[in-house]
């Protein structure tokens, strides 16, 4: 076998994103042959040679994909310091090493994606990908074209220029909207950011598609195994372009879904 990166060895094997596998190499926690690698751009033969994290051998998981319904209240982390419930713990045990694909605040809720496949999980998270997330927002004041164009055109967040693929008012009150707006980025709260950027605070937040992938028929709380043909079409709608909107990307809906309790 050719030699391949550390840090795709390491995400192979369960063990994170390759992001998150970086950090494993820099904090000196990963041997090859006995001797600790500290530096990215490292390369291992997983065929021919020794590599461990933190003392254990790094074996080459079983590939597993959940799509989960996150409450509100759920952190995506795998760790806490204030004890709140993990999305994982929506997940029976498998024995595997699970993280989430990206990341959703504590107070928004919706679909997100469980697995150990690190590979996969930076394709469809990395905003390089184009891999995009619609989300639903039920926000204050009757949101006009003005600041749909807004959105769209992109607007300036601690430094960052933030814009929206796709905004669609769904719904019109007399002091509120619902509004349908599609990212391909994922910075933290970008989505309530910029709502409330462009004079329209988000009383209610919940992601409904990643890429190509939604289900209506999921409860919040809920968890299921993803089909192949699913991860299939999300591994395909990473090469799409990053401004692509989800409304135009083929849309996946199993007929037998293995839910899990």
């Amino acid at each position: 076998m050719a030699l391949e990166r550390l840090q795709k060895i390491l995400a192979a094997a369960g063990l994170g994103s390759r992001r998150s596998c970086e950090e494993l190499i820099l904090q000196g926690r990963v041997t090859v042959d006995g001797k600790v690698v500290a530096e990215l751009g490292s390369k291992a033969d997983p065929a021919r040679q020794k590599i461990c994290c933190d003392g254990e051998l790094v074996r080459k998981a079983s590939q597993l994909y959940f799509l989960i319904n996150k409450p509100q209240g759920y952190v995506s982390t795998n760790e806490d310091e204030r004890g709140r419930p993990r999305v994982v713990d929506l997940l029976p045990m498998h024995g595997e090493r699970l993280f989430t694909v990206g990341r959703l605040d504590a107070d928004t809720e919706g679909l997100l994606i469980v697995t150990n496949d690190g590979d996969f999980a930076q394709r469809v998270a990395h905003p390089r990908y184009g891999v995009t997330k619609t989300y639903r927002a039920n926000v204050h004041g009757v949101l006009n074209n003005f600041a749909k164009q807004e959105l769209m055109a992109g607007v300036w967040i601690a430094g960052h220029r933030c814009n929206a693929d796709w905004v669609k008012v769904v719904k019109k009150g007399h002091s509120d909207s619902q509004v349908e707006i599609t990212m391909h980025e994922g910075r933290n709260r970008e989505v309530r950011r910029m709502l409330a950027k462009v004079g329209h605070p988000v009383a209610h937040l919940r992601r409904v598609r990643i890429g190509p992938l939604e289900d209506h028929n999921l409860k919040l709380g809920q968890a299921r195994r993803l089909e192949p043909m699913e991860v299939r079409a999300l591994l395909e709608a990473s090469t799409a372009s990053p401004r692509r909107p989800a409304s135009a990307a083929r849309k996946t809906r199993p007929a037998h879904r293995k839910e899990l309790s």
